[in-house]
């Protein structure tokens, strides 16, 4: 890529705050310029993804990092949510949790998650996969333009 680089915007879902703060750490390790915005669960992240209450006016993320298993609205629930929203059904979604259990991979993939990753409980692996995550989506793939 060339020119002046854009700041990409990641939406974190996780009701994990230690999961949280390490992968905003791991975040602020990459060369990407990025723009990280946490929200604790399904219920929070479709009022972010819809502009709604406190999040209106809020970017629309370039990508969507979904933990599976949260209070309110799980990430099953709010995988099937975006993925069945017109508006919002572009947005890449990696599933990023500790489950490494079959049908959790399989139902993800089935509600059209863009990929599943299990997080690795090492630090530095954490690190590395997250980085990989946002090398991957952000300096390899070609997404496509928002839906008007």
């Amino acid at each position: 890529m060339t020119g002046k680089r854009e700041p990409v915007a990641i939406l974190l879902v996780e009701d994990s705050p230690a999961d949280a703060r390490l992968t905003l750490e791991a975040m602020k390790d990459s060369k990407l310029l990025n723009k990280m915005y946490h929200v604790a669960d399904g219920v929070e992240a479709m009022a972010f993804l819809r502009n709604q209450g406190k999040y209106a006016g809020m970017p629309r993320p370039d990508l969507v990092l979904l933990d599976l298993n949260m209070p309110r609205k799980d990430g099953r629930q709010t995988l099937k949510e975006i993925k069945e929203d017109s508006a919002l059904k572009r947005i890449p979604v990696v599933v990023l949790t500790v489950s490494s259990a079959e049908e959790d991979i399989v139902k993800s993939y089935d509600l059209h998650a863009n990929c599943f990753v299990t997080k690795p409980l090492d630090l530095d692996e954490f690190s590395k996969v997250v980085q990989g995550i946002e090398n991957f989506w952000f300096e390899i793939v070609r997404l496509p333009p928002e839906k008007k």
